[in-house]
């Protein structure tokens, strides 16, 4: 029968060297291949993860008007009040939103802000980059807009579109866009290390609720300036981008920089989330400083 597998004396033989040499060489050979088994399997583990984020996600999560409104009200008052306790107390804040066209970002940002001080925060809303930009590193522009102490900053989309759109359309290369996680996850450490709270939400609408929003954009002469043919051409590569945003979700969801996943068919359900999301991340930032103190 013919052997599919070499011995010790085969591999003596081919190589010409002693038996202990090729017992040695046979030895490594076997732990690589058995390293290679593991990563391999770790590998399929984190891609079958990746895979059901967003595919797990119960949009089917609502909240009626009478509520919406009620907890609104009370979680819009916290904030007012956490924000002057933020600026007392010297604490950074970074706030990122990325979701899908029409996943309820704006909204999202504008009951947030709505009763904070116009003085203490900022909303970037991001777009592609100038010639001026573009000749820097890609989170130059980013660095330039982080807050100083006591303030927040908005980002309406982020840094992330480096794993996403630059990614999707072939802005960048698979070189440029595989290490760009590994630079974003230290950019949020460096950040996190100086005293900031950093929180990004992933607003999550299926295909069907966002047909329903395009098209009543589309239908409604105030809501037109909102859609554009660039938002029904990056529907046609959802699922490129749900491969994407799924693998961004795991490599850089940290314990000191989480993603937060809204569930946000339901406007009002959504709203609420992130605004309780942060009023949570504020609340407990600044019980630990004060008993740092």
């Amino acid at each position: 029968m013919e052997k599919n597998f070499m011995t010790v004396d085969d591999v003596a033989e081919e190589l010409s060297v002693s038996k202990s040499k090729a017992y040695k060489i046979v030895r490594q050979l076997n732990k690589e291949l058995e390293e290679k088994g593991c990563l391999e399997k770790k590998t399929e583990m984190k891609r079958e993860t990746a895979e059901s984020i967003l595919a797990e996600t119960d949009l089917s999560k609502s909240m009626p008007k009478e509520v919406y409104e009620e907890r609104l009200k009370e979680l819009q008052k916290k904030m007012e009040h956490l924000h002057g306790e933020l600026y007392r107390r010297r604490i950074p804040v970074v706030l990122g939103f990325e979701g899908w066209d029409a996943g309820g970002k704006g909204g999202a940002i504008r009951r947030l802000t709505s009763h904070l001080d116009p003085r203490g925060y900022q909303v970037c809303p991001t777009a592609a980059p100038n010639d001026i930009e573009k000749k820097h590193h890609y989170l130059w522009r980013f660095w330039r807009a982080m807050p100083k102490a006591g303030h927040i900053a908005i980002f309406d989309r982020t840094w992330y579109g480096r794993v996403m759109v630059e990614r999707i359309e072939g802005f960048c290369t698979e070189k440029e866009w595989k290490r760009a996680y590994g630079e974003i996850n230290a950019m949020e450490q460096d950040l996190v290390n100086a005293g900031a709270i950093v929180l990004k939400f992933w607003m999550q609408i299926d295909k069907d609720e966002q047909k329903r929003r395009f098209e009543e954009r589309m239908r409604i002469p105030e809501k037109q300036w909102k859609i554009t043919d660039e938002d029904w051409r990056n529907r046609e590569k959802w699922d490129q981008y749900e491969l994407a945003v799924n693998e961004m979700l795991v490599r850089t969801s940290t314990t000191y920089a989480p993603w937060i996943v809204v569930e946000g068919n339901c406007k009002y359900y959504a709203r609420v989330k992130v605004l309780r999301t942060v009023v949570e991340a504020l609340e407990k930032k600044i019980a630990q400083v004060k008993q740092e103190k």
